[in-house]
């Protein structure tokens, strides 16, 4: 076994319980036994080699390749494990610091995203087929972090939960005009459309979310009230009594965060309430995993909250709340992990092993950075006045009481609230949220 990663393992790995095969049939066990077993199997020397200096890139690349196999447990098992013993660094080692360094170094030259470049980066993970998504996601297709009030919460739920949580904080009122920046496969906007009754306009760069997005808005019979374009949001001219964006600021990256909201600043009118859904980091600054930046999200980058209120402080608005939410991605990952493992022989017919092996990475690292590693998601509600929104955040789940009511009698069903809530929040009538909801200090 390459000598290198023998040290690290012995050093550095004294929680869990993990046994490396070298390639040369050696064996190391390291941990105290806790948790689950994990045995990898090195299959060449090189992988050994490559992972020793490099793990926060190579051990994916080298799993992707087949260089590396689970022989016992799982490659998420293996994650938790690098987790609990290296912290939310990954990088013990000080030659694994100075790659960190080096990539923190070089970030703004990863995440330089003008509008082509977005299409191309947008494109290489957003269209592949649908037919990939749908094997793992919810009917409904949310691909972004659901709302779990308990672990047992089904995804389907969660997602539902989900989009009634944000429309409760957008203070939707029917007829108003919603844009929905990064729309997806149109979710969202047909949620609001059809239970707040809103005119909602999404924008995507994904002609396949687009086509799909379209697809269902005319199924739903919304066309007429939902329009979803191929669209930067740089080049949106048109005001907006709300605006939301969910799972898409993670693409826009650190170089243009003044731009984004400065531009969407312009596009709120000045009574207006925007909501941004982003996974964020507890964490300082730093640098997007280079698995993940060059395998699955090239141009993005998670920020830090500090690095998000630099950029909102200097554009216009206003913060009126934030929630974090800690664990609700950890566990929509681990559905969609678990869907997608069920049915990884339709993924490996679509694509290739090495694909689903690299896919498997992925969901499996990101569950495990969710659980141990310091990301979380943000939901930063913001406004050009203070007093566009109530002072108290009681009409959150009043807002939410009355939309669980609507969804009922316009044809979403799904989860309500229990029975002994408050009358008064459920007594609303015409309007989609309680008239109590809507004034600044009402």
């Amino acid at each position: 076994m390459n000598t290198l990663l023998r040290s690290f393992l012995e050093h550095y790995i004294t929680s869990g319980n993990l046994t490396v095969i070298g390639s040369n049939g050696e064996k190391v066990v390291v941990g105290d036994g806790s948790g689950p077993k994990v045995v990898v199997r090195f299959n060449a020397a090189s992988a050994e080699r490559a992972v020793a200096t490099n793990p926060a890139l190579k051990l994916g690349e080298c799993f992707m390749d087949g260089e590396i196999d689970i022989v016992e447990g799982t490659i998420y098992d293996l994650n938790m494990i690098g987790y609990a013993n290296a912290g939310r660094g990954l990088m013990p080692a000080v030659w694994m610091k100075a790659f960190e360094k080096m990539r923190i170094a070089a970030r703004r030259l990863h995440q330089i995203n003008t509008k082509i470049q977005s299409i191309g980066n947008v494109q290489r993970h957003y269209d592949l087929s649908a037919d990939l998504y749908r094997i793992f996601l919810d009917p409904d297709m949310q691909y972004s972090c659901a709302y779990f009030p308990t672990p047992e919460t089904g995804i389907a739920e969660a997602q539902l939960l989900k989009k009634r949580h944000i429309a409760a904080k957008l203070l939707l009122e029917e007829g108003q005009d919603v844009l929905d920046i990064g729309c997806g496969w149109g979710g969202m906007g047909l949620y609001m459309a059809r239970v707040a009754r809103a005119r909602v306009d999404g924008v995507t760069l994904s002609d396949e979310q687009l086509a799909i997005a379209r697809q269902r808005a005319g199924a739903e019979g919304l066309s007429g009230q939902v329009g979803f374009r191929l669209q930067d949001y740089r080049e949106i001219e048109q005001q907006y009594d709300r605006i939301v964006s969910v799972g898409m600021f993670e693409h826009v990256g650190i170089n243009h965060f003044d731009g984004f909201f400065r531009k969407t600043a312009s596009l709120l009118r000045e009574d207006g309430v925007m909501l941004l859904h982003t996974i964020g980091r507890a964490d300082p600054p730093g640098a997007t995993n280079p698995f993940l930046r060059r395998y699955i999200f090239p141009g993005g980058y998670i920020p830090a909250l500090s690095e998000v209120m630099h950029s909102v402080e200097k554009s216009g608005l206003v913060v009126t709340d934030i929630e974090v939410l800690r664990l609700h991605y950890a566990d929509t990952l681990r559905a969609w992990r678990t869907a997608f493992m069920a049915r990884r022989d339709e993924v490996k017919a679509l694509y290739d092993e090495a694909f689903c092996r690299m896919w498997e990475f992925y969901l499996a690292g990101s569950e495990a950075s969710f659980r141990e590693g310091g990301m979380v998601v943000f939901q930063i509600q913001l406004a050009h006045r203070v007093d566009n929104v109530p002072v108290t955040r009681d009409y959150i789940a009043a807002a939410e009481c009355t939309l669980a009511r609507l969804e009922s009698e316009r044809g979403i069903p799904g989860p309500a609230w229990p029975d002994d809530w408050s009358a008064d929040w459920l007594s609303g009538e015409g309007a989609a949220l309680p008239a109590a909801a809507h004034g600044g200090r009402s």
